[in-house]
C-alpha cells in the first residue's frame, strides 16, 4: 500500500525531491512506437513547455529533468519562504495561469487592474465578507503554489488530457499519481541529478550530452554556449550572481540575486558527467578513465561507488536517499517505521 504523501515529503527536513511518473500499461509518452509505427516525439516539447510555465508560477525550482519514452523524471527544490513574500495580488495572478478563479477573485483582479491604469474604481468593490473570502483563498493558493503534489498534478494532468485527446481515447494515462523520493543531502542530490541527466544515454536514446535532447543538461549546455543563465532551471553556485557586484538594482534582478542555488559548480558537475559517461562507455577490461577529483572529493565519494549509484540509483533506493543518519532523522520526523535501503546507503553514501 502506498505511503501517504506526508510521510514522503517534509520540507522542514529537506527541500529536494526526485519525482517520477510512468505511463499506464507501458504506453508511449514520447518517441516512436515500434509496434504501431506512430511517432510521439512531438510530445516531448509539451512536457518541457509545461515545466517551464510551472516553474514561472510556483515557488519550486527545477534542478534536473529528463523526458523518456514512457516516463519522466524531475528533481525539484521547494523554495519554502519565497511564496511568503508574494502579495495577495501576485498569488492570484500566478494561480490564474492554470485555473479559472472564482468570480470574487476575477472581480477583485479586474478592479485592481483599473486602479493601476488610473481609471475610477468602485469604492464598494469588495465587502468585508468578500475580503475575508479573498484572504482565505490567497492562503490556500499560496500553499498550493509551493506544493510538490500540486506541481506534479498540474504537470501530469495537462499531459494526460492532451495525449488522450490526441489519441481519441479516455481513461488513465499515468500508472499512479507520481512517485517521490526525498533527497536528504548533497551526495544524494548530485547522484540523482547525474542519474536523471544521463538517463537517455543509458537507455540508448542519445549518445552524448550534446544530443541528449529534452534533458536539463542539454538545456544547461545550450544556455552556457549562448553565455546565458538557464532561465527555467535552478542555478549552480558559479552561475548565481553576486549581490555586491550586481549593477542592476531592478526588482527582477534583486529577485534573481535572492534565489537559492545548488551548492556545487556547473563546471565541476559537467566535467564529472562527461567523465562518468566516458567510464560507462569503456568496454575493455582496462582501468576506466579516472574521474575529476574536485567534485567527488568535495562530496566524499569514491569513483566506483559513484559509478554504481549513478547507474542503478532507482534500483538501490526506493525511498528517501541520503547518508544513514539523515535517513534515520527523516524516518523519525515523518513517523516512518522503517528506513528502506539503509544498507545500500551505508555501503555507497556513508
Amino acid at each position: 500500500m502506498p505511503l501517504p504523501r506526508y510521510k514522503q515529503i517534509n520540507t522542514d527536513i529537506t527541500p529536494y525531491y526526485h519525482c517520477t511518473s510512468r505511463c499506464v500499461r507501458q504506453s508511449f509518452l514520447c518517441g516512436k512506437d515500434v509496434k504501431t509505427g506512430i511517432n510521439y516525439e512531438h510530445r516531448r516539447k509539451w512536457f518541457t513547455d509545461r515545466l517551464h510555465k510551472l516553474t514561472q508560477a510556483f515557488a519550486i525550482d527545477l534542478c534536473a529533468y529528463a523526458v523518456m519514452h514512457n516516463h519522466i523524471h524531475v528533481v525539484l527544490h521547494i523554495a519554502k519562504g519565497r511564496a511568503e513574500g508574494w502579495s495577495m495580488d501576485e498569488v492570484f495572478l500566478r494561480w490564474r495561469m492554470f485555473y479559472k478563479c472564482p468570480p470574487v477573485v476575477r472581480f477583485y483582479l479586474e478592479n485592481r487592474a483599473l486602479e493601476k491604469e488610473g481609471s475610477a474604481s468602485n469604492p464598494q468593490a469588495c465587502s468585508e465578507a468578500e475580503l475575508n473570502e479573498l484572504k482565505a483563498l490567497s492562503v490556500q493558493y499560496r500553499e498550493r503554489l509551493q506544493s510538490v503534489s500540486w506541481f506534479m498534478r498540474l504537470l501530469n494532468e495537462y499531459i494526460a488530457r492532451r495525449a488522450n485527446k490526441e489519441d481519441d481515447c479516455k481513461g488513465y494515462f499515468w500508472e499512479r499519481r507520481f512517485r517521490s523520493q526525498a533527497i536528504l543531502d548533497e551526495k544524494a542530490l548530485a547522484a540523482v541529478m547525474a542519474y536523471v541527466d544521463l538517463n537517455p544515454i543509458r537507455a540508448n536514446i542519445a549518445t552524448s550530452l550534446n544530443n541528449s535532447k529534452y534533458t536539463s543538461i542539454h538545456y544547461r549546455l545550450n544556455a552556457h554556449k549562448a553565455r546565458k543563465r538557464p532561465k527555467y532551471l535552478m542555478l549552480f553556485k558559479d552561475q548565481a550572481p553576486n549581490v555586491k557586484d550586481c549593477k542592476d538594482k531592478s526588482p527582477s534582478a534583486l529577485a534573481l540575486n535572492n534565489t537559492a542555488h545548488l551548492s556545487f559548480n556547473f563546471h565541476d558537475y559537467k566535467e564529472l558527467l562527461c567523465a562518468t559517461l566516458t567510464a560507462k562507455q569503456t568496454k575493455t577490461n582496462r582501468e576506466p578513465p579516472r574521474f575529476p577529483t574536485r567534485l567527488l572529493s568535495t562530496l566524499g565519494l569514491e569513483q566506483k561507488k559513484w559509478h554504481i549509484i549513478t547507474s542503478r540509483f532507482e534500483m538501490l533506493f526506493s525511498g528517501p536517499v541520503g547518508e544513514p543518519d539523515n535517513m534515520t532523522t527523516f524516518a523519525e520526523k515523518c513517523n516512518r517505521g522503517t528506513r528502506p535501503n539503509v544498507k545500500n546507503a551505508i555501503q555507497y553514501l556513508s
